[in-house]
């Protein structure tokens, strides 16, 4: 006999008029102790509450809720719908599965394993072992620990999947990173802030760290997913050493530096290099804004005209100054303005910028290449770029 409940409300905190939601990670804690709540007391459970990472509680509703019975072994299976708020994160309104069985033994232990869509990490560097299901430390502790309080010492398995996870994953940094079949259960805190810095800047690092684990010798450092897409025409490397790294340029070039990986090629357009050249680091269009002046005193060291510059000084943004530096052919700007990046990061790096061999490259919107410099007395290592994407 299945007993099934099922209740499609989201569970979501307000602050500030921003929708804050939660991780995976939670998800998957308040599923598996609505299971191990289910399967000992044989009904359906329509919310539970566990004790997040950061000290608070919070409730879920179930969104699923089926007991097994006519098995051997009986098992339970509940889900949550996970709600990221107001963070524009893929795994949104994916629905967190555990399912709890019964384990031979009362010494409490519960043994936590991976179901459908969710990842199988293939390569070191993640900070999970090579073959184990994709769930990081503090959501491996917060599910073990939501089932120990429901599970009145019995010894128990739970399985944690994720319906349609593996297309989910298709659209986050789990390829690259070596893990396979679905996507990672997540989160430090239990908590989603909107449009999470945080977590950006976290993805970034374990980025770097899965390639230095791997000895990759080189990083494209990226601003945009556009940007990346031109790289990988112009670069013949690992899908791994790729990282968009959107605002966080400085620290990401800092990680490099810190896992001894010896190069790193940034790659952007004209709006985020020129504020790269200008040495800002955290390139936010809200806080630091294209300066079209410093892009003219660049055209004027490379000889423009005063009328060119004048007009160049007047351009509504990054995009208007590459026009017009195209319409009077002033190339060699962008060059110097990619010289000027490479300075800029030798001087953020300070006394370990021998460490790093910096490139810097500067695409146009079409994925030409305007300019490019470069640290090494060795030139960027291109190849041919294709006609086509096909």
């Amino acid at each position: 006999m299945v007993k099934r409940e099922s209740d499609y409300s989201r569970p979501t905190v307000k602050r500030r008029g921003m929708r804050t939601g939660y991780t995976t990670g939670a998800c998957a804690a308040a599923a598996a102790k609505a299971a191990t709540l289910a399967l000992l007391s044989g009904e359906p459970v329509r919310e539970v509450t566990i004790r997040l990472p950061i000290g608070k509680d919070a409730t879920f509703q179930i969104h699923r809720c089926e007991i097994d019975g006519e098995d051997a072994v009986s098992s339970a299976t509940c889900s949550v719908i996970k709600d990221g708020g107001d963070d524009p994160d893929v795994t949104s309104g994916a629905e967190i599965c555990a399912r709890v069985w019964q384990d031979r033994g009362d010494n409490g232990e519960v043994t936590l394993r991976g179901g459908e869509g969710v990842g199988t990490v293939t390569r070191p560097g993640t900070g999970i072992p090579v073959g184990d299901p994709s769930i990081t430390r503090v959501p491996r502790r917060l599910i073990t620990q939501s089932v120990q309080v429901a599970g009145n010492g019995n010894s128990l398995v739970v399985e944690i999947s994720v319906p349609g996870g593996e297309e989910i994953a298709k659209k986050t940094d789990n390829p690259r990173l070596g893990i396979v079949d679905g996507i990672s259960i997540l989160g430090t805190t239990g908590v989603v802030q909107p449009f999470s810095t945080a977590a950006w800047r976290a993805s970034v690092n374990v980025s770097i760290d899965v390639a230095a684990a791997n000895s990759l010798p080189h990083m494209v450092i990226t601003t945009g997913t556009q940007s990346e897409l031109f790289a990988k025409r112009w670069m013949e490397l690992e899908d791994m050493s790729y990282v968009n790294v959107g605002i966080f340029t400085g620290s990401a070039l800092k990680r490099c530096v810190n896992r001894g990986i010896p190069r790193a090629t940034l790659v952007g357009m004209i709006g985020k290099f020129s504020k790269i050249a200008m040495g800002y680091f955290v390139t936010h269009v809200a806080g630091n804004k294209v300066d079209p002046v410093f892009l003219a005193s660049l055209a004027a060291e490379c000889g423009a005209p005063e009328e060119v510059q004048a007009e160049m000084r007047d351009a509504a943004s990054g995009r208007h100054f590459q026009e017009i530096a195209l319409e009077h052919d002033v190339m060699p700007v962008f060059d110097l303005m990619c010289e000027r990046v490479c300075d800029a990061a030798r001087l953020y790096l300070g006394d370990r910028a021998d460490d790093l061999i910096v490139d810097a490259i500067c695409f146009d919107f079409e994925g030409g290449i305007l300019g490019k410099a470069t640290t090494s007395k060795e030139p960027i290592p291109l190849i041919q770029a294709v006609a086509s994407d096909d």
